[in-house]
């Protein structure tokens, strides 16, 4: 399996147009629907910062948004769609950076996740909490979802979470075979680094979106993971979107290309039953 160099925003440049992809998104937000806070220091290091989101109208549930953009690349400023998205319905949105190699590699972070979460949950509470993230985001989210200890270290009871959305994220991809990603990762095959060799009792509810078109982060990775959830007993959903590719995943969030696939009324939807 091979993941995208530069995240989302690569992606992009070839669906929208010359100009500035994130810029393009960003432009259809209304901001009318909420406030932001943002560079907000949840940490020490200058990565460690992140925006939050807080609705007009909130309806007591809190999302942390975690980006893609293959553990290397990536901003919070280029994910005001998914604020916009989340926030205009209620949602109070947190958007964190994290550290990116080559400063650092696994697990820093996931680390880092866990230390944005920890935050998130000194502020609202974990049991106002749902993690959500795309592609290397949506690892890091599934890896402090599942039976791990990042959370605890953290001091964040993780199950007292409201559940996990992993937008075409990487579970289940070894063995790694990029020289990049064996040297984020620490070598070829190690198992600690997917969240399918966490999946065991107990763990939170989880909705899984991937696209079958997906040729970045094959789509086996949702449903292998899906499967484990529920043997262990746990609550999964799993949606698969014909024809749809690893981008139109997550900018479908947006009003501009909503039309691309049914993530944001399905991702609603979820986080309303939850």
């Amino acid at each position: 399996m091979t993941l995208a160099r530069r995240g989302v925003l690569a992606g992009l440049a070839g669906l929208l147009s010359s100009c500035s992809p994130a810029n393009l998104l960003n432009a259809t937000v209304s901001r009318q629907s909420f406030a932001r806070d943002a560079d907000v220091p949840y940490g020490p290091d200058a990565r460690q910062k992140l925006d939050l989101y807080r609705p007009d109208k909130p309806n007591g549930k809190v999302v942390l948004f975690l980006y893609g953009g293959s553990w290397d690349s990536g901003s919070k400023g280029d994910y005001l769609f998914v604020a916009q998205a989340l926030a205009s319905a209620g949602y109070t949105v947190i958007i964190p950076d994290y550290r990116l190699y080559p400063a650092v590699r696994f697990p820093a972070f996931v680390e880092d996740g866990a230390g944005a979460v920890r935050w998130s949950a000194d502020r609202f509470g974990a049991d106002k909490l749902f993690l959500m993230g795309h592609s290397a985001g949506a690892h890091i989210a599934l890896l402090l979802a599942a039976n791990t200890r990042y959370l605890e270290t953290a001091g964040v009871d993780r199950l007292k979470l409201c559940g996990a959305i992993g937008l075409a994220g990487p579970y289940d991809f070894l063995p790694l075979k990029s020289a990049k990603l064996i040297d984020i990762f620490g070598g070829a095959d190690n198992p600690d680094i997917e969240a399918i060799t966490f999946a065991h009792a107990p763990l939170p509810p989880i909705l899984l979106i991937h696209g079958t078109a997906d040729t970045t982060v094959y789509p086996r990775n949702s449903t292998n993971l899906a499967a484990a959830w529920r043997a262990a007993g746990a609550a999964v959903e799993l949606k698969l979107y014909p024809d749809v590719g690893h981008v139109d995943v997550v900018v479908a969030m947006s009003g501009l290309l909503s039309g691309r696939a049914p993530t944001r009324a399905d991702v609603l939807s979820w986080l309303d039953a939850h």
